[in-house]
């Protein structure tokens, strides 16, 4: 029976912590008994540099229970880089890890069919939601947004799937080599590419407590990962800037004419033709300066996390 390892990245979850290691430990055990995984299996719980209680009851709960490990950062370090840590602490100990959020929105009963197609030899297995009918419609529109953008990009990634999914040892060795500081690992482990397969889960409401990914970190996570994975922007970028040449060379031409036929070009024209290019300009510098700002990130190497406290019996 294959050792499996829980990893769940906190945040200020002090609200959910308690009944999160309730139901787990329950399914846990039921997984142990039905002979689905080892009872060296466990819970690990890795504190992302949380300003509430959560690493306090991390550890009362460690103190009560074999079960549940703890990882504590030194630093908070984001969501991609906790979970990073967690996966790469499990593989030392684990044959396999199922990656999920503390907020118990992610059904822990597909746990077993992680296991089953894990035993018939899938290095990966991702979560993926059948559908999409607790978003908003604001959030449905975004995030199927979202995967076409990054499809378009040429981006790998598995439709309406997060971060719930089973890894097994030998995929948790090759994502080790992607020694990359800037993580985006719904595009990392895709491109791994040992044998997967998925498994479909209504995902439900938050248990309780605030969304850890609110509008401003959803962007942002977009963007590290289309800048991550894709150099298609930068391509597109040289693209616009050969057409506003064009128009502007076309522009100039047509004034040129204008003013010997004695045409009157207004000044509002003249200031929206400049006003574009400003503005296209611009977004172009933003751009390629997302790129420069990861290839920054990269060359300092800066460790991607630094553990403090590691809880385990």
């Amino acid at each position: 029976m294959p050792i499996l390892y829980i990893v769940i990245p906190c945040y200020n979850e002090q609200e959910v912590i308690g009944e999160t290691t309730r139901r787990l430990l329950i399914k846990l055990e039921e997984m142990i008994i039905s002979g689905k995984c080892s009872e060296k299996s466990r819970i690990l719980y890795v504190d992302d540099g949380s300003k509430d209680k959560t690493w306090e009851l991390i550890t009362r709960i460690f103190s009560q229970n074999e079960r549940v490990c703890g990882l504590k950062l030194a630093h908070n370090r984001g969501h991609q880089n906790a979970l990073y840590a967690g996966l790469m602490t499990a593989r030392n100990f684990a044959d396999c890890v199922i990656s999920m959020d503390a907020d118990l929105q992610d059904d822990i009963n597909v746990m077993d069919d992680f296991l089953d197609k894990y035993n018939d030899g899938c290095d990966i297995v991702y979560g993926v939601r059948s559908n999409r009918d607790t978003d908003t419609k604001f959030k449905k529109f975004t995030a199927q947004g979202f995967y076409k953008v990054m499809k378009f990009l040429g981006v790998e990634t598995v439709y309406n799937h997060a971060d719930y999914r089973l890894m097994s040892k030998r995929a948790l060795d090759a994502l080790a080599q992607y020694d990359e500081v800037n993580l985006y690992l719904r595009g990392i482990v895709p491109d791994i590419g040992f044998r997967s397969d998925c498994v479909y889960y209504e995902r439900g409401e938050r248990y309780a407590g605030e969304t850890k990914y609110p509008l401003k970190k959803m962007i942002g996570l977009a963007i590290q990962g289309v800048t991550s994975f894709s150099v298609k922007p930068l391509t597109m970028v040289t693209g616009l800037g050969l057409i506003i040449s064009a128009l502007s060379a076309l522009a100039l031409l047509i004034s040129i004419i204008a003013g010997i036929c004695g045409a009157h070009v207004t000044v509002a024209v003249i200031l929206s033709t400049i006003w574009l290019a400003c503005g296209i300009i611009t977004t172009s510098l933003g751009i390629v300066g997302e790129y420069v700002g990861k290839i920054y990130s990269e060359a300092k190497r800066r460790p991607k996390f630094i553990p403090e406290t590691f809880l385990k019996k």
